[in-house]
């Protein structure tokens, strides 16, 4: 069974998946900074991006996503493991990006995720992607 506290943290956790998503589909590299650690490293390489850490990933972003006239993030299937003030996860999500000539690619991938709760809440300290499939529609 699942103490108060380990319920507290899943829930906490989700939201910052949640977060993440909002903050890149709308553009705002910015708010990752409430998502991941100053030190976090980030390896989008799976499925063609780059790994660094936070200031060159959201500089990366900003350069690449306004290519795509629009994309989404749909998350689900959280596999988590909370162990005290860490945790790790790995999320489903389907990323469907449209480009400016109307053709779409549907990304399925993984965000496997290394977890700290710090003064500020869960944060993400590590992420990479498994690539699951891509299409083109």
């Amino acid at each position: 069974m699942l103490t108060l506290e380990e319920i507290s943290a899943r829930l906490e956790i989700q939201q910052v998946l949640t977060d993440y998503s909002t903050a890149v589909d709308a553009g705002h590299f910015d708010d990752l900074g409430k998502v991941f650690t100053d030190d976090a490293t980030i390896d989008y390489s799976a499925m063609g991006g780059i790994t660094g850490g936070l200031t060159e990933v959201k500089a990366w972003l900003a350069e690449v996503l306004p290519a795509f006239s629009a994309y989404c993030h749909l998350l689900g299937n959280h596999d988590m493991l909370v162990d005290g003030h860490t945790a790790s996860t790995r999320t489903l999500c389907l990323n469907p990006m449209q480009t400016p000539d109307n053709s779409t690619f549907l990304l399925g991938l993984w965000y496997v995720d290394a977890w700290r709760h710090t003064e500020a809440g869960w944060r993400i300290t590590g992420r990479r992607l498994e690539k699951c499939f891509d299409k083109q529609l």
